[in-house]
């Protein structure tokens, strides 16, 4: 099996690993400066909200969602979707977070490259993450390496989503901690919070990354190191 081979744990147990470590300090961070509240005592909803009208962005919605850290900007529908712990907590973390996604409905609104190519090869990157595996598998179990190279091909959609990302995701942040500080949501001091809690959730990307990197790296390793049948 794949998981048992000590290649494939060299390739993966660093993004694994950084990833796992990424988690816990995105959700320390996160909960350490939700319980520092803003001056100007504003919930994320509400700073959301400000922003955009404050861009121009008045057709974009603010909706709350369910979940932990689910926070998201969806160009689709042009919504920046919130969860409790920003939408309703006026708190340093809050601030953070609402300005990182209503970055993203800037990049979207300005036609940030990065974010068009990532959002035009969100389906191509779903359909091939979830059949890949099986490609690979399949092909290299029956020694039919042609149909492993396809599953190949379609994972690497997914190390090429991964690397997009970065640049979206570090953006985003840029322009949020801007917009704070220029508005003057946020203090000095609290600014620096907000810098902690952008920067632990960009280690979560580039744990992401890595991983996905690996894995290919394992998967064309694999096969170039086994037999072939065309």
């Amino acid at each position: 099996m794949f998981y048992l081979d000590p290649l494939y744990l060299i390739l993966a147990l660093p993004g694994l690993l950084l990833g796992l470590w990424a988690q816990m300090r995105v959700k320390g961070t996160f909960k350490k400066y939700s319980q520092v509240r803003t001056t100007h005592n504003l919930t994320g909803a509400e700073i959301a909200r400000h922003l955009l009208d404050n861009q121009g962005l008045h057709d974009v919605r603010v909706e709350e969602t369910q979940g932990f850290l689910s926070d998201h900007y969806d160009p689709r529908t042009r919504v920046l979707r919130l969860s409790p712990d920003v939408y309703r907590v006026p708190s340093v973390a809050a601030a953070g977070v609402a300005a990182h996604e209503m970055g993203h409905a800037l990049q979207h609104s300005a036609g940030y490259a990065p974010l068009q190519v990532r959002s035009a090869i969100v389906p191509v990157v779903q359909f091939g993450s979830s059949l890949a595996p099986i490609l690979i598998l399949v092909g290299f179990l029956l020694r039919f390496t042609t149909l492993a190279w396809i599953g190949v091909i379609l994972f690497a959609g997914a190390v090429v989503f991964a690397l997009v990302t970065l640049p979206v995701e570090f953006d985003a942040s840029r322009r949020a901690k801007a917009l704070l500080t220029q508005s003057g949501i946020v203090s000095a001091e609290e600014a620096s919070g907000v810098s902690a809690v952008l920067n632990a959730a960009g280690w979560t990307y580039v744990a992401a990354a890595i991983a996905a990197i690996g894995q290919l790296l394992y998967y064309v390793l694999l096969l170039t190191g086994g037999s072939r049948r065309d």
